[in-house]
């Protein structure tokens, strides 16, 4: 059944909306495919929703294709399941919770792992039922602090999550590779650009894990690629290679030395460089320095603990980094109230002396990896105006372990040949990783092996961003006029615009319009009388159907143009031969 302009629920904007940061936003909601409800929640108009439903298909057919089962749970969950794995807790301020009338907890689902679990506990027991995928698409709620980026970042939003059950971590590689290729059929299909990085499981747990990412310049995520051996990881997975121990036999005892108005790197560098000048005649640089850096981790029952952190002196803590590390913590800043609280910590001039666990301050240090056994620093000596020089690791300060907190730049070294790393943005569009048996042994999923003996469950989790593929998509296929959106995706097969007054010409599109969905063509039709033909033009360039049909003043002539979305390619072909001359344009002849 064609869909009529005149008709059709939508209407399109010639202003961006005040909110909208991204291309996606702005054109989705200027062309009529969703509508901002209140921060992160959208309604999906007509021509939205068949866009989204078009995606939701691909993802189903690739994972029917590899023989997973659909099912779908509620979105509204009880407490105890999610009490049982911890992540009540966990999750902190993250999800929407609630009570019913009778006093009892439950949560709006961000995300099923104890469901399934559970699921597959009430229904199967033998290794002869395994292995086993099962998904689900369907919506999910997390109370994102920020929502921003419209459909890329919501609270509410649909996802397809799947779940692989097998008797062992052999079982585990073939489910994770099944659901791996399908993945890559998937964004094959979509038509965005993407690479596949090592990635952070994050508060899933886990061991194994990748990110689909969809590049994109303004995307919220980071990752590096290595142009020597193909490595990709997203920054929060990156290791930093480390260094060999360093011989520091030839390194003078540490010394503390005045250096007056030094509260930052940089000030302590020109500083240096002008009172103690180095004897091998090398310039000092904020490499030769080692930032403490004190942040507050607020875990997810409300206690909070201060945490310091060392890095070099030329390289920030990286917050995304940070938090990946420390999750399910919130990291925040430590602040002035913190600073009167730990009077031991000088401001500025912080230094390893009253850092660490068994320390005066009490407060855990880590170090970045960078930072071995024999290399010499300067650093803060915990007192206002003075730093340390020729401070040694492992001779003249320990800490409480490493962390991966610093920044990753361009140009860094490869961990895996050693290259130098280049630095990209993306999107995060779909997440597989090997969930081991950290929910079996919380749930109690267990199956008996052939020898009759119970053995635990090894699970796997895949998820893909249904919606927000929507805006990915759009991400990557559009122009200074509109969306133009791949053919396999858009609302449309084709967009047939009807021009002029002559009562002729919108006879004629009516009759093609019919003669092109009975060859099951979907067509979407411009039959507003009260536009001009500068509007219907427009709009048609803005809603971004792959081919726009118009029948205008040629029609006398026996003529109506096809115009090819993407290229901007026109043709004149004969109206009583359009049908075939359409069909042919799309693929169907």
């Amino acid at each position: 059944m064609a869909m009529r302009m005149s008709s059709l629920f939508l209407r399109t904007l010639r202003e961006n909306p005040a909110d909208a940061e991204v291309p996606s936003h702005r054109l989705l909601v200027r062309a009529g495919y969703v509508r901002r409800v209140s921060p992160g929640i959208y309604t999906w108009l007509p021509l939205g929703l068949r866009v989204f439903r078009r995606v939701e298909a691909v993802v189903r057919e690739e994972m029917d294709a590899i023989g997973a089962q659909e099912l779908l749970f509620p979105a509204l969950l009880p407490r105890e399941p999610y009490e049982a794995s911890g992540r009540w807790e966990e999750y902190g301020p993250n999800v929407f919770r609630l009570k019913d009338r009778r006093g009892d907890d439950y949560l709006l689902g961000p995300t099923h792992e104890e469901m399934f679990t559970l699921a597959v506990k009430d229904l199967f027991s033998s290794y002869k039922d395994l292995p086993l995928s099962i998904y689900q698409i369907q919506t999910k709620y997390r109370d994102e602090a920020r929502p921003r980026a419209g459909l890329l970042r919501g609270r509410e939003f649909v996802m397809k999550d799947s779940y692989s059950f097998d008797l062992d971590e052999a079982g585990l590689d073939k489910s994770y590779q099944l659901h791996r290729d399908a993945y890559v059929r998937i964004f094959d299909r979509l038509g965005f650009h993407y690479v596949i990085v090592q990635a952070m499981a994050g508060a899933m747990g886990g061991s194994k894990s990748e990110e689909f990412l969809a590049t994109a310049e303004n995307g919220e995520d980071t990752y590096v690629h290595c142009p020597g051996c193909g490595y990709a990881a997203n920054v929060e997975a990156v290791r930093v290679p480390v260094p060999d121990p360093v011989d520091a036999s030839g390194v003078p005892a540490a010394h503390v030395e005045d250096t007056p108005d030094t509260p930052t790197i940089d000030t302590l560098v020109a500083h240096l460089e002008q009172a103690f000048p180095r004897g091998d005649g090398r310039a000092w640089t904020a490499a030769d320095t080692l930032k403490n850096v004190v942040v507050t981790l607020v875990h997810p029952d409300g206690t909070r603990e201060p945490l310091a952190i060392g890095v070099p002196g030329d390289r920030d803590v990286d917050e995304k980094r940070l938090a990946a590390q420390v999750e399910p913590a919130v990291v925040q800043a430590f602040d002035e109230k913190d600073f009167a609280a730990h009077p031991v910590l000088a401001k500025g001039y912080i230094g390893p002396g009253v850092l660490g666990s068994e320390r005066s301050s009490g407060i855990r240090y880590l170090l970045d990896p960078r930072v071995v056994d024999g290399t010499a620093w300067v650093t803060g000596a915990d007192e206002t105006g003075r730093h340390v020089l020729d401070l040694v690791a492992g001779r003249d300060f320990t800490a409480d372990g490493t962390i991966e907190a610093a920044e990753v730049r361009d140009g860094d070294a490869c961990p895996s040949c050693g290259h130098a790393l280049e630095s990209a943005r993306g999107i995060e569009m779909g997440h597989i990783f090997q969930l081991g048996r950290k929910y079996a042994e919380a749930l109690d999923l267990q199956v008996l092996d052939e020898n009759g003996k119970l053995r635990t469950v090894t699970m796997g989790s895949y998820g893909v961003g249904v919606s927000r593929a929507v805006a990915c998509v759009a991400e990557g296929n559009h122009d200074e006029l509109g969306l133009v959106w791949p053919r396999e995706l858009a609302p449309a097969d084709v967009h047939l615009v009807a021009t002029g007054k002559d009562q002729a010409v919108y006879d004629y599109a009516e009759e093609l319009t019919r003669a092109l969905d009975a060859r099951g063509v979907e067509v979407l039709l411009d039959d507003r009388k009260q536009a001009s033909p500068g509007v219907k033009f427009k709009d048609a360039e803005l809603v971004g159907v792959p081919t726009i049909v118009v029948v205008g003043r040629g029609l006398a002539e026996g003529t109506v143009e096809i115009k090819d979305r993407r290229s901007g390619e026109r043709r004149e072909v004969p109206s009583d031969g359009a049908v075939e001359e359409v069909l042919r344009e799309i693929g169907r002849a």
